[in-house]
């Protein structure tokens, strides 16, 4: 991935924070030259040194079948993005868009084993149920056995053991402080999600902009 010289140097802790927060992830590889891509859930488990990423694709998805234990697979993670206008400088410059994303490389494992898979789809379920305030989250015990093994049989599982990560997080680095001051209010008063999540992640981090976990080259 392309990292412009200003956005290179980021703190692993701040790209370890978003990864965990960011469970929605793009899927790439290739077969014959083709480029294949599958939108899914994921799931990141830390084993001592090691980073792994679960998902499954249901089985329906050929994707999972062009998946070689040899090649690389390419993991997005998007966040929040948001458009900057040069209005709001007070000196020339031409429009530019914030964003946070981060490339994960890694060779797969196809998971067919039964019990493996339900364990998979156990966490994440237990996760997002646990994440809302109910008085009886959704279960995956509580259900039908011959119901649980008719879904189970209808995905494929992977786990992608984390070999290289990119990150690109391009916060107004290259602009000045009273310039990235100005780009955080106009974005917290525009009254969009996204802007507003940006200009969050830009103020928690605006004493670092210009040295630190944004460190110039």
């Amino acid at each position: 991935m392309y990292v412009p010289k200003y956005f290179k140097k980021i703190e692993q802790s701040l790209i370890d924070e978003f990864v965990r927060h960011t469970d929605f992830a793009i899927i790439v590889n290739s077969e014959n030259n083709t480029p294949l891509a599958t939108h899914i859930p994921i799931e990141i488990v830390q084993n001592g040194d090691d980073k792994f990423i679960y998902g499954h694709f249901a089985r329906g998805n050929r994707q999972w079948r062009t998946f070689d234990a040899d090649q690389d697979v390419l993991v997005i993670l998007a966040g929040p993005h948001t458009y900057v206008s040069p209005r709001w400088y007070n000196h020339i410059n031409v429009p530019t868009w914030n964003y946070m994303v981060v490339h994960i490389y890694g060779k797969p494992r196809i998971i067919h084993e039964r019990s493996e898979l339900y364990a998979m789809v156990k966490r994440l379920v237990d996760k997002y149920e646990g994440n809302r305030e109910v008085s009886k989250p959704y279960r995956l015990e509580a259900l039908p056995e011959d119901f649980i093994e008719k879904e189970i049989n209808g995905i494929v599982g992977f786990e992608i053991k984390v070999e290289r990560m990119e990150a690109n997080f391009k916060l107004s680095q290259n602009r000045n402080q009273e310039d990235s001051e100005t780009i955080i209010s106009e974005l917290r008063s525009s009254g969009e999600v996204n802007a507003a999540e940006v200009a969050d992640v830009m103020a928690r981090n605006l004493p670092h902009l210009f040295g630190g976990i944004f460190e110039k080259e």
